[in-house]
Parts: structure tokens; C-alpha cells; sequence
């Protein structure tokens, strides 16, 4: 394997500050991520969320590429995927929990 390093290797030197930095960074791409990329951050394909959603796999893909989905159906995804999904409008000096969405009968493309 001429060429390939542990990633490992590649970090052992860096400052901890520049570590600190990276983990920063991190954090933050975790927390802003499309649907598709949750997904594939929790390592569960399309066919086994489909399955898990007693839906089809195009449905999934379909899913992801929207821009705009019903609440319920988001909540559904995300529990399908062991999250729960909460609804937080920020304002500049609270943020409130908006709970209208909490009992929503959900029902995704089939």
C-alpha cells in the first residue's frame, strides 16, 4: 500500500488547538446536514430505511431530494431512523418549542 496513511498517522502531530479547531468544524457539519446525508451518517442504506418505513425505495430517494415535505413525514423518517424530530423557533432573546406538530398522523408516499 504505497502512499495510503492512517488517518491516524496523518493527524498525530497537529497542535491542539488546530485538533480543537477541526473537532469545531466537525461539529458543526454534523449538526447542518440533508436528510440523505443523516442517513448515510448513521449508516442505514435506503432499502433498509424503505424497509423499516413499510415503504418502497424509490420513496426514500424521492424523500431526500424534496425541498419541501409535510412535518409528519419528516417526523417519521427521523424516527424511522431512531431520532426524534423537534420543531424550535429562535428568536433573538428565546427559543420556544413548537408543539402543534407532536401528534400529526403520518403518512408517506407508498
Amino acid at each position: 500500500m504505497t502512499g495510503h496513511k492512517k488517518f491516524s498517522n496523518l493527524t498525530k502531530d497537529f497542535s491542539a488547538e488546530r485538533k480543537t479547531r477541526i473537532a469545531n468544524q466537525t461539529a458543526t457539519l454534523k449538526e447542518e446536514m440533508a436528510l440523505a446525508e443523516l442517513r448515510q451518517a448513521l449508516k442505514i442504506s435506503q432499502a433498509q430505511l424503505a424497509e423499516k418505513l413499510q415503504i418502497k425505495q424509490p420513496a426514500i430517494s424521492r424523500l431526500e431530494n424534496r425541498t419541501d415535505m409535510y412535518v409528519s413525514h419528516l417526523r417519521q423518517v427521523i424516527e424511522a431512523m431512531g431520532g426524534e424530530l423537534k420543531i424550535t423557533a429562535i428568536f433573538p432573546d428565546v427559543e420556544v418549542t413548537i408543539t402543534n406538530f407532536e401528534d400529526l398522523a403520518m403518512d408517506v408516499d407508498k
